[in-house]
């Protein structure tokens, strides 16, 4: 495994992300770049940004990967459900008639990857809190399907390891209320001088098994060309 702050440093440079994250626990530290907001909680505004839909990035050839990933009607199906359990989410904490999606659709580009990206935003009500908000959101539903609680039966089913802190979530509340927290992904655990990388990527009724294979390796690349371990 490489050491966990030169790790940092280059994952930092290799991968520059919103959530840039280094928690140094006993036996282990976990090392992150995740690109993903679960919930963020400012004043009395939730605001939730679900990613999904993947494509690699190539030089030269991102424009027409952007517009691929916007056309594509599975990308597109996945996000839109994925949108609507947002809105659900942060519904159950917020104002009714609050909820609202900003921004649809948008490709965001980072530095081997680029992502569809919504942004839902509502209105706490009175009585609610960050962690209330927290507690509505979580786990995030770009990592378990929908309906969420049925898919994380299936997960629990299917998948032949737990997830750890894979898929959870990392950030921070502060003493006024706030709150800021994402997804735990794209993250090594570094332990007893290994490194553990998971990713994943959505499974529907009309996925092709190659497509999300090489979906999960480019996910995997900037952990991995950060470590070393890829070109």
């Amino acid at each position: 495994a490489p050491h966990p702050e030169e790790f940092y440093s280059r994952l930092r440079s290799i991968n520059p992300s919103p959530y840039m994250f280094f928690l140094d626990f006993p036996g282990r530290v976990i090392v992150g770049s995740s690109p993903e907001l679960l919930v963020r909680v400012s004043g009395k505004e939730v605001l939730t940004r679900p990613i999904a839909g993947t494509r690699r990035r190539r030089p030269g050839e991102d424009e027409r990967l952007g517009r691929e990933l916007l056309e594509d009607e599975k990308e597109r199906a996945e996000h839109v459900m994925l949108v609507d359990l947002g809105r659900n989410d942060i519904g159950r904490v917020c104002q009714f008639g609050s909820v609202r999606v900003e921004e649809f659709m948008k490709v965001e580009r980072y530095s081997h990857v680029q992502h569809l990206v919504s942004t839902v935003v509502g209105r706490l009500r009175r009585g609610e809190d960050a962690f209330d908000a927290l507690r509505a959101t979580f786990p995030a539903g770009t990592v378990t399907g929908a309906p969420k609680v049925r898919a994380m039966e299936i997960i629990e089913e299917l998948e032949p390891v737990r997830r750890g802190i894979y898929a959870g979530s990392v950030g921070s509340f502060s003493y006024t209320g706030d709150a800021d927290l994402a997804i735990t992904i794209r993250a090594m655990v570094i332990q007893n001088g290994r490194g553990y990388v998971q990713v994943g990527a959505g499974i529907v009724a009309d996925s092709v098994p190659w497509k999300e294979y090489y979906e999960t390796e480019n996910k995997a690349r900037a952990l991995l060309s950060a470590a070393g371990l890829a070109a």
